[in-house]
């Protein structure tokens, strides 16, 4: 009976809002309410520009006389870096500092085409933004003043670091680089390979973003790319202010979340310090040789790492990529991947609060009705409304942020990223690889699939692909074009080749998502900070 629901209300409301559209598109009113307001832009956050990037000027490849040149396309990322024997790509060890690419690897399943017969009849994307400049008071800039001032005051680098005596830091502040404009107009076009057909040429839909600068351009530059330059014929942008303790906001939860922004949830990042001390310590012994009488500490070894992808996505080119062995940029992905998993995911105490609000929120598109409830971060006064939280598109748009998404992942109980990472080192087979969920431009494309009958679960061919049995519905998650096999964290789902799960099965483990995230509790709550460790759940410790 839900899934015929779920069928029927996308068709009823459809018509609804086709008639609501015609209405709209006949107003001659120039009032714009705020959250389809797009200029002049408001909480736009800063917006501090860096210098231009003058590449053929700075670009030292090829890197060598016997070195082979590559052409840059558009940023010089084919770096001589001690230790890479396979030819492999720092670029892909940045974790959330990643230009985007695709998972490389997977996550534990094949990809399996439609069967025949089968149709793809909804997508849900969730898209982080670009490629940026550094957050405001960035650990990079104060690093940038650092070796300015030792410079001024007559400290003479050289070796390898002597490119610092005439460097200085010329990075903006927060909005995209102009490869992060590029990373969402590409997703764009992808994404209109892959689901053109979904939308209805009669309809105009509602995207979702935030007001930071960096949110609104990502949000334009992607339906630039999915519907071309006159996209706002075919799409409205619902800008939802971002900001903390201004609006509700699913799109970034940790703003309605007091504890995710207090000590109580620092674990993660406490953790990736320790193992900074471990795997940076040869690279600081190697680099302070060469420093003169500045002090080079292992702080300073991690902002250099740093800002390699910042500059590199900002100018095309950094000196600073090639000062750490491939080892090392390994040690940098992996305290990375240490900070996400204890700052916003299971071993963080706010992990799964900060984004169940989402989740909530592709719950009821699923289930055909609007929130009613303010009982997460949600925002009632736009989801209680089916003009800015539409029920009736085959295609829904939005765009958040790297640590929202983690943490709406494992809102939705995706335990195979709730493996523990030692401050020791990785452990084997390890999951929660931030470069593989989280690089810039990252997207979640969670597709709804009805099929004639029943898809084998373990179809490997077309052949075997159906087994008798009524019409069914799959929900299909996909992550960086790789699919997330729900079977793994969801038994429910059952241990399928093609990683899907039956809709009904999904939406009745989720129906407990609300409860397990102790949304209250954990967001608000009086509760100790505890080790990194000590928590396994996304949820603070029982008291």
């Amino acid at each position: 009976m839900m899934l015929r629901s779920f069928v029927v209300g996308l068709a009823v409301a459809g018509l609804c809002q086709a008639a609501y559209l015609d209405k709209k598109q006949a107003s001659t009113s120039t009032q714009v309410p705020q959250y389809f307001q797009t200029s002049p832009e408001i909480y736009a956050g800063p917006t501090a520009t860096g210098s231009a990037p003058f590449l053929a000027e700075s670009n030292p490849a090829p890197f060598g006389p016997s070195a082979t040149f590559v052409a840059n396309s558009p940023l010089e990322t084919n770096l001589p870096i001690s230790g890479d024997t396979s030819n492999a790509s720092i670029f892909m060890l940045m974790g959330n500092l990643s230009p985007y690419f695709p998972n490389p690897s997977g996550f534990g399943v094949q990809e399996y085409p439609l069967p025949f017969g089968a149709e793809i009849a909804q997508l849900q994307m969730l898209h982080r933004h670009g490629s940026r400049y550094p957050t405001t008071g960035a650990g990079v800039e104060k690093f940038g003043s650092f070796i300015t001032n030792a410079t001024k005051a007559g400290t003479n680098f050289t070796g390898a670091l002597s490119f610092l005596n005439s460097w200085s830091y010329k990075l903006g502040a927060e909005i995209l680089v102009p490869v992060g404009r590029r990373e969402l107009f590409d997703s764009g076009v992808l994404h209109y390979y892959q689901y053109g057909a979904l939308y209805n040429t009669s309809s105009k839909i509602i995207a979702r973003t935030t007001t930071e600068d960096r949110m609104l351009k990502s949000a334009e530059y992607f339906m630039a790319g999915f519907f071309g330059l006159e996209w706002t014929n075919n799409a409205t942008l619902e800008v939802i202010i971002e900001g903390y303790g201004i609006d509700n906001n699913s799109l970034a939860g940790y703003d309605n979340c007091n504890n995710s922004n207090l000590p109580v949830s620092t674990g993660g990042a406490n953790a990736s310090a320790i193992w900074e001390n471990i795997y940076l310590q040869n690279a600081t012994q190697r680099l302070k040789l060469l420093s003169g009488n500045f002090n080079w500490t292992i702080a300073d070894s991690y902002n250099a790492q740093t800002l390699c992808p910042y500059e590199t996505v900002a100018f095309g080119y950094s000196a600073f990529c090639d000062l750490f062995t491939y080892q090392e940029w390994q040690g940098f992905e992996y305290s990375l991947d240490i900070s996400f998993a204890g700052g916003d995911s299971f071993q963080s105490p706010t992990g799964r609060a900060v984004g169940i609000g989402y989740v909530q929120e592709v719950l009821a598109r699923l289930q055909n009705h609007v929130i009613t409830t303010a009982n997460t971060q949600d925002n009632i006064t736009l989801d209680n409304n089916t003009q800015t939280f539409p029920l009736n598109q085959t295609l829904y748009f939005d765009f958040s942020h790297d640590t929202n998404i983690a943490s709406i992942l494992t809102a939705f109980g995706l335990v195979q990223f709730a493996q523990f990472l030692p401050t020791t080192g990785p452990p084997a087979n390890q999951q929660l690889i931030v470069s593989h969920l989280e690089p810039f431009g990252a997207r979640l494309d969670i597709e709804v699939i009805k099929a004639p009958q029943p898809v084998a679960a373990n179809r490997t061919s077309a052949a075997n692909a159906y087994v008798p049995g009524p019409p069914t519905n799959y929900i299909h998650f996909i992550i960086n074009q790789r699919t997330l096999p729900l079977g793994v964290s969801f038994a429910a789902c059952g241990n399928r080749t093609d990683g899907w799960c039956e809709l009904n099965t999904f939406l009745q483990v989720q129906s407990g998502s609300l409860a397990a995230a102790q949304y209250n509790y954990s967001c608000n709550g009086n509760y100790p900070a505890v080790p990194y460790g000590s928590l396994s759940n996304g949820v603070p410790q029982p008291m």
